[in-house]
């Protein structure tokens, strides 16, 4: 990532002005880590599927053998390069009507939901293809409210009829978390290498679309709402926005922008402030 210049700009005089210069750098850098990060899903859960076809081998019934199901799902993380680099934090297998079988964490609490109830454009998978949706599983929450990006694709079973979908996806916040997390290290990275002992800039990621602003666990609630307020789906309708905001008495530069891959009307915004 193209962070060493962003990291080298606390030494101009309008530190707001900096930050956000930085920002918009690091937005450039994190938006091509999340197309990255789709089309590790994109190009590995076809492939993905096609291994899970075994499953129905001469009429058998997933449902009927859960470990084997898990086991499928764990073999193609292991199996897939593309998803074994991939960020998912979940594989599943629903049956036809987008009944939830089995993932494969140790605790299950997707089975017997019906996602295509809960993210009905996934239903879409009946024609084949790629399809991606917003919404929320129900079950067990963090303090924060959350939303589950989802992705699916068909899963045929032994004759080529379809059988079900391959599900895979993460929550917002903990996507957030991982670009964060990207941007954090490799600004570390950059000093380590020039042998600068200064410090790191305060940076806080969140993803944004219609039902809110979603931001890494760990980010004072002042300066999510402070996102909230900027009305983040509006600003990013024409194009990328960028700017200083006052937050507690520190300015932040901020930068945000669509990110259509994960989301049409969704995106990624950034909060940055030199130290």
């Amino acid at each position: 990532m193209a962070l060493a210049a962003a990291a080298a700009l606390p030494g101009c005089k309008d530190e707001g002005k900096a930050s956000e210069q930085s920002a918009t750098r690091a937005l450039a850098s994190i938006s091509h880590l999340i197309d990255e990060d789709v089309s590790e899903l994109t190009r590995g859960m076809p492939e993905g599927a096609k291994q899970l076809t075994s499953l129905y081998a001469h009429g058998a019934d997933p449902q009927k053998d859960l470990p084997a199901v898990r086991a499928g799902l764990r073999r193609i993380r292991g199996e897939v390069p593309d998803l074994t680099r991939s960020k998912t934090t979940f594989f599943a297998l629903t049956d036809a009507h987008g009944i939830a079988i089995r993932n494969d964490l140790e605790q299950d609490v997707m089975a017997g939901q019906n996602v295509w109830a809960l993210f009905p454009e996934l239903a879409k998978t009946q024609g084949g293809g790629f399809v991606a949706a917003t919404g929320l599983f129900a079950g067990a929450r963090g303090p924060e409210p959350d939303r589950d990006w989802v992705a699916a694709v068909p899963v045929a079973d032994d004759h080529g009829a379809f059988a079900g979908t391959l599900l895979a996806g993460w929550t917002m916040r903990r996507f957030a978390n991982h670009l964060q997390e990207s941007i954090r290290h490799d600004l570390a990275e950059a000093l380590s290498k020039a042998k600068d002992p200064g410090k790191l800039p305060i940076v806080y990621v969140t993803i944004f679309d219609r039902a809110g602003v979603f931001a890494a666990p760990l980010t004072p609630a002042v300066n999510e709402k402070a996102l909230v307020d900027l009305d983040l789906v509006g600003k990013t309708q024409a194009g990328p926005a960028h700017g200083v905001l006052s937050i507690t008495d520190r300015d932040f530069g901020y930068a945000a922008q669509r990110a259509p891959s994960l989301e049409p009307e969704g995106g990624v915004a950034i909060l940055w402030s030199e130290i």
